[in-house]
């Protein structure tokens, strides 16, 4: 089984569409011949990956607000989805900070009305939820996470993302004892093509060098799992693709992060990797000693439980990651009308790699790029 045995004439619901990993999953449904139904606000930021990819046109293009139960419902019904990937967040850390009530409200009410939507759907056949490495409680004891390991978060947005995962596991306990395969996910610190949010790293990068200015980073020696984000989505595929052929069997949670620890790189690390890609710039530290809202120092998965039952390994490792994330920028800012050919030049070249490694969902027949 592969890609495209999975999802080739299937109707798929996708929530936040418009944001960049949703812009990322939506495109990669497509080729792979499903019929899309995006549910989402409008594009977060201008540019946005949503526009640049045109998928107001290949897409059903709903938008509305998650937090709309009643909306969130009608529109479910309407779409008649095997499958439900959901991605609408809340998702910047320092936005929660600033908005906490509407970041709590976003991703955690958010879940449960898609989760009611499933259940009182006849088509829904399986639910992917995407939520974060920050759902975990970290103790910074150094050790990566494993899907055992218990929800907790001191700030707004991790407390939100371990929030949702327990609404996740209630209603998978409680309520799909049969129908749906419900499953979530989390990744690492995702970072690639068409990512334009505030207080993301690549995206405040870009803005500076852009501008002639150094980049400021906050916390240099805070360490990520660091993956192009093609890797995390994926995984989200090809779990998608086993809860469809095989149930309640590969339900649960799942992490999608670097192979090993070898991706878990300082801030420090990706900013001078990415400006020695891009091929120049400087960066600082802020000045003064103004307190900064709390942000974990070490994040790190540990995604055994993927590569043993799933087969899912990443293509990628970081330094690919961060050069083909530079050069793709640097090509846009040369010519803002190549940001779709480039990201699908990339998005072949991670198939094929992927099919050289020998992953089973890449192999001949898996796609119809």
């Amino acid at each position: 089984m592969a890609f495209a045995d999975a999802y080739a004439g299937r109707r798929v619901l996708v929530t936040g569409h418009t944001g960049f990993k949703g812009a990322w999953l939506a495109e990669w449904l497509t080729t792979l011949g499903a019929e899309v139904t995006g549910y989402a606000l409008e594009a977060p930021t201008t540019p946005s990956l949503f526009e640049a990819l045109g998928l107001e046109r290949s897409v059903r293009h709903v938008v509305a607000d998650v937090r709309d139960a009643g909306r969130v419902g009608d529109e479910v019904a309407a779409a008649c989805p095997s499958i439900i990937f959901h991605l609408a967040a809340q998702a910047i850390v320092r936005t929660a900070y600033a908005h906490p009530r509407e970041t709590f409200e976003t991703n955690v009410m958010g879940t449960v009305n898609v989760l009611e939507a499933a259940r009182a759907s006849d088509s829904v056949e399986a639910v992917v939820v995407v939520t974060s490495d920050k759902s975990y409680q970290n103790l910074e004891t150094g050790r990566p996470f494993r899907e055992t390991d218990a929800m907790g978060g001191r700030d707004p947005y991790s407390a939100s993302k371990g929030a949702a995962e327990l609404v996740v596991e209630a209603y998978r306990q409680s309520y799909f004892a049969e129908g749906a395969a419900v499953a979530s996910v989390r990744a690492g610190n995702v970072i690639g093509p068409g990512d334009w949010a505030a207080d993301r790293i690549v995206p405040d990068i870009v803005r500076a060098v852009t501008a002639g200015e150094p980049v400021v980073v906050r916390n240099p020696d805070a360490i990520r799992p660091w993956q192009h984000v093609i890797e995390p989505v994926s995984g989200y595929l090809w779990l998608g693709a086993r809860l469809l052929a095989e149930g309640r069997r590969f339900a649960g949670p799942w992490n999608f992060g670097p192979e090993d620890t070898r991706g878990d790189r300082t801030v420090r690390w990706l900013v001078e990797h990415f400006l020695a890609s891009w091929g120049g710039g400087s960066w600082v530290t802020p000045e003064g000693t103004a307190p900064q809202p709390h942000e974990a120092h070490r994040l790190s998965l540990d995604s055994t439980k993927a590569r043993e039952r799933l087969g899912w390994v990443p293509v990628w490792d970081a330094s690919a990651a961060v050069e083909r994330t530079a050069a793709w920028y640097a090509g846009h800012r040369l010519d803002p009308g190549s940001a779709r050919p480039m990201l699908e030049a990339q998005l072949a070249a991670y198939q094929e790699d992927a099919r050289a490694a020998g992953l089973a969902w890449a192999q001949p027949g898996g796609t119809n790029r």
